[in-house]
């Protein structure tokens, strides 16, 4: 009588939380996180469970062949919603109809060549298969693609991995005692309903908990992060900056500020759209250019900023020479302009710092040697060697670094005027 009660409840919960996913799946348009797949879920073992008390007691009929295959579709909807979960387009309908048409044919030749003892336990020693390969996945997201989720996924890894138990369990009983072991007033089944309300009761909040993780995240994201360019904004270099000398505090940081030549002639020759461009441009080649590990952004305006991190002065103006390298090289296709727009940036590279809070400081420093390299004639990396005492690099070759100072050729472009 216990575990019928305790049947009946996780009926409710499944279904009621099912409704709850499907709605949630409704708000957030584009991109559900798989709250659609977890819905089906929960309402594929809800109609498992009424038909088991629909049915009574272990026999064959289409009632009980359609409440295995519910019971078994439902474990791979979660997982297959997992993966939505995660950024994975997967598919839903059709592994699950191809499923169902398979497990409903294993019962068939089971049931006639093995008995119905056969096919429960069967159906347990497959929930527990399906429960443990959920279980490694897990696992495996924790030291990969879920990092940063790392306390949620142990803590769905303990879960699951007690279905897993509590079905092999199960199988043991069925194939040492038959059906006898699936009487619903045994203490064994007892037990598991129990730990399966449980887990009706917690999962599914935990599972919202995630969605709601994920929005915070994303929104927290957004307003780290340039829109136009996605690369970090002030904020979120100041935060990242922050997390960084947080974990580490050996090797300083340094500073490049960036800024487009002649940026205000690109829009008024050719129309913001093509400064837009451009600035996209120089987000691409300084996302792709940079060091792995550096911390890139824009401040506004035709203005960027790469913070190199574990590296020597040595180190940050090669990559700055580089960066100046790479962009007068590149040409831009431009609907406006009949040939290819090439832009050119001049660089000011700060002195090191320790601390996030001097990186106002390293800014200005790298402002200063911004503003004489634009004096000097752009298209060149300037550099200070402290806060006090600044200095010129210039080198007569490009890509060429002198101990003094380092001079780059302009570049005589008609799409840009300089």
């Amino acid at each position: 009588m216990v575990a019928t009660i305790l049947v009946g409840m996780l009926c409710a919960h499944l279904l009621c939380f099912s409704v709850m996913f499907l709605l949630i799946s409704k708000r957030l348009h584009g991109n559900k996180m798989g709250m659609d797949f977890f819905a089906l879920g929960n309402l594929l073992l809800g109609l498992a469970y009424v038909l088991q008390l629909a049915e009574g007691a272990p026999s064959w009929s289409g009632m009980s062949v359609a409440n295995h295959v519910l019971t078994l579709a439902s474990p791979i909807a979660y997982w297959l919603g997992a993966m939505r979960f995660f950024g994975h387009a997967v598919p839903l309908w059709r592994p699950l109809i191809a499923f169902a048409v398979l497990y409903g044919a294993a019962q068939a030749l089971v049931q006639w060549s093995l008995g119905p003892t056969a096919r429960y336990a069967m159906l347990a020693g497959m929930s527990a298969l399906l429960f443990f390969v959920m279980t490694l996945t897990v696992i495996y997201g924790v030291r990969t693609f879920a990092k940063d989720l790392y306390s949620e996924m142990v803590f769905f890894a303990l879960l699951i991995s007690g279905i897993c138990v509590l079905n092999a369990l199960k199988f043991f009983k069925i194939v040492d005692g038959g059906l006898e072991a699936l009487q619903m007033d045994s203490s064994f089944q007892t037990v598991f309903y129990i730990y399966m309300s449980s887990l009706a009761t917690i999962f599914p909040p935990s599972i919202v908990w995630l969605v709601l993780r994920r929005l915070t995240d994303k929104l927290r994201d957004m307003a780290a992060r340039d829109p136009m360019t996605q690369l970090l904004n002030r904020r979120g270099l100041g935060e990242a900056l922050q997390l960084f000398f947080n974990a580490r505090h050996t090797a300083p940081a340094y500073l490049l500020l960036l800024d487009v030549d002649h940026f205000k002639n690109i829009n008024d020759t050719y129309g913001h759209p093509a400064g837009d461009a451009v600035l996209c441009h120089v987000a691409q080649v300084l996302r792709t250019t940079a060091r792995r590990g550096d911390l890139v952004g824009r401040i506004g305006g035709e203005e960027f900023v790469v913070i190199c991190l574990d590296t020597d002065e040595a180190g940050v103006l090669r990559l700055a020479e580089r960066l100046r390298a790479m962009l007068q090289a590149h040409a831009i296709d431009i609907t406006e302009s009949p040939q290819p727009l090439r832009c050119t940036v001049t660089i000011g590279v700060s002195h090191p710092f320790r601390y996030a809070a001097a990186l106002d400081e390293a800014m200005h420093a790298a402002d200063k040697a911004l503003y004489r390299g634009k004096a000097a004639g752009r298209n060149r990396v300037e550099t200070a060697q402290s806060p006090d005492e600044p200095r010129t690099l210039q080198s007569n070759k490009p890509g060429m670094l002198a101990h003094e100072t380092v001079q780059t050729a302009e570049l005589n472009s008609p799409a840009v005027p300089r």
